[in-house]
């Protein structure tokens, strides 16, 4: 989440507690990566890359 918030500093981050081990991340209502469906932890920077290029590249 640290690295989500300093790539994306202006994105709203939530964390939704939930049981299960369940791990998903959603942008713009879109599922860019769950956890139950791919049966693994994200790799590290993974979730940043999904999410795609930071707004500030941009301008």
């Amino acid at each position: 989440m640290a690295e989500t918030r300093s790539t994306f500093p202006d994105a709203t981050v939530t964390l939704i507690p939930s049981k299960g081990g369940r791990f998903e991340v959603v942008r713009d209502g879109v599922a860019v990566f769950e956890k139950s469906k791919l049966h693994r932890h994200a790799e590290p920077g993974e979730v940043v890359g999904l999410l795609g290029t930071p707004p500030t590249e941009h301008r």
